[in-house]
């Protein structure tokens, strides 16, 4: 509780972000009317707080524009930095007019400043700010640590935090035209379940997963695989180097490929395979019982 004591300005020097839950929410709804909603302040239920901070969020809160029927807003308050440690100390409202109470999950958040630059980006799990009533104004300090910031210090006023909405879409297979053309129904379901059952990527991470492996007559190798995409934003590979390892850890091929305008959209997983002709195979007889294929470090 000790960061919410943080709240001590009745200044608003944060701009407003505000998207439809319809970007977020499936199956929302929408509301007929176009009439604006005043959202009331609501504290999580497991806060105490003074006389004296609650007057501060309810001025605040009672200082915030109106919202349309359906949206969900940041409201930027302050930005304090931390001084033990660097982190920026984001106070905001999460606000939502809403006719029901939502809870929301993992999402990226960016601090933007006034022309609309990136100073800031990391995965919040909003969770942690309980269940926010309908029409509701929650305050919060998002705390921004050190390794996620790209400026050295914070913006006076006229920033911006904002939902990077792309990071909140599930991550889903995506297919080049040629296998969505080449694929039947039942293998495409199968590529579906395979991306659904891999270990969650972590905000960022680009990996390589291999899927299968056929030695060819002609002495090559296929391998296909997923390239996996954590990022927010769409990806672009012109050149990828791939080591192909067997069960018993031995290099079988090594090679590096190159591919035309190969991109990997946000929060998806693309299928490709990649052929070691016969002069980059090392290794006549291998074990494909397990197999991994890497990146060289």
């Amino acid at each position: 509780m000790k960061l919410f004591s943080l709240f001590t300005k009745t200044e608003k020097k944060g701009s407003d972000s505000t998207i439809g839950s319809e970007e977020i929410l499936e199956g929302n709804a929408p509301s007929a009317s176009t009439d604006d909603i005043e959202t009331t302040l609501s504290l999580h239920p497991q806060w105490t707080i003074s006389q004296e901070q609650e007057y501060v969020f309810r001025f605040l809160a009672n200082e915030l524009e109106p919202l349309k029927p359906d949206q969900i807003s940041l409201s930027g308050i302050d930005i304090d930095v931390d001084e033990s440690n660097g982190n920026w100390l984001v106070k905001a409202f999460f606000r939502s007019s809403l006719s029901q109470s939502i809870t929301l999950g993992e999402v990226e958040l960016l601090l933007l400043d006034r022309e609309g630059n990136m100073l800031a980006s990391q995965q919040f799990n909003l969770e942690e700010l309980g269940d926010i009533p309908a029409t509701s104004a929650r305050p919060w300090v998002f705390v921004f640590t050190k390794e996620n910031l790209f400026a050295e210090t914070p913006p006076a006023e006229g920033w911006k935090l904002a939902f990077n909405v792309q990071s909140m879409v599930p991550h889903k297979l995506e297919l080049e035209p040629a296998w969505e053309e080449g694929l039947s129904a039942d293998q495409k379901a199968a590529l579906e379940k395979a991306v659904e059952s891999m270990p969650k990527l972590k905000p960022r991470e680009v990996n390589i997963a291999g899927f299968q492996v056929k030695q060819q007559e002609d002495g090559s190798i296929a391998t296909s695989v997923f390239i996996r995409n954590g990022h927010s934003k769409q990806i672009n590979i012109e050149n990828l180097p791939l080591e192909l390892i067997d069960a018993t850890g031995d290099l079988i091929a090594r090679g590096s490929f190159k591919l035309d305008s190969f991109d990997v959209k946000a929060n998806t997983s693309k299928p490709w395979t990649f052929i070691y002709p016969k002069e980059m195979v090392q290794k006549e007889d291998p074990d494909f019982s397990r197999w991994s294929i890497r990146v060289p470090q």
